[in-house]
């Protein structure tokens, strides 16, 4: 008899600068879930999807592909995100992220490391913003409603991913085998 094979297919939603990229990597790091981007094949049988649907036809297409078995969403309230977004900073050359809240550069508007100026992303300014965050809530209420009503969704809220990543590790520990409780706590 050959070893038995866990199936677990799962996304992870939420709008711009709620958070995901920092759950998926404490997920990856914490459960044995690999993490795909909507761009990547989909072969593995433990897969955590994030960001990807955001229509119902991409989640109705997904779900004919892929039975999906678990949707997390996060809710964060968009005046957190605007909050979150707009004091986020890039180094262009490197993609270093600061934050002016809670990882800000050494000295403000320069990189850490070779001094150059931070820009603002395009799609991190206020009016660019309130598009992304209007667009994504059109878009993904259909989303939520059909994995809802095919009883799949789970919604975790809070205003920041430290509040929202216990209740998140708690639930998938009913659900996926851990790695190492040590390594699921922060990436």
């Amino acid at each position: 008899m050959g070893a038995s094979v866990r199936l677990l297919r799962a996304v992870l939603m939420g709008p711009p600068g709620s958070g995901k990229r920092t759950v998926a990597l404490r997920i990856t790091k914490g459960f044995q879930l690999k993490t795909f981007s909507s761009g990547d094949l989909l072969r593995d049988n433990l897969w955590l999807l994030c960001g990807f649907p955001r229509t119902l036809p991409q989640a109705e297409a997904l779900e004919r592909a892929y039975q999906i078995h678990l949707v997390m969403s996060l809710n964060v309230p968009s005046e957190v995100i605007k909050q979150r977004l707009s004091a986020r900073w890039i180094h262009p050359s490197s993609g270093r992220v600061y934050n002016l809240e809670f990882n800000p550069p050494k000295a403000i508007g320069l990189d850490d490391l070779t001094g150059e100026p931070l820009v603002q992303r395009e799609d991190d300014r206020p009016e660019t913003l309130n598009q992304r965050l209007k667009a994504y809530e059109d878009q993904t209420k259909p989303v939520l409603e059909y994995y809802r009503e095919k009883g799949v969704l789970e919604t975790f809220s809070g205003t920041k991913t430290d509040q929202i990543w216990p209740c998140v590790r708690a639930f998938l520990q009913t659900k996926v085998p851990q790695i190492d409780q040590k390594a699921s706590v922060t990436p």
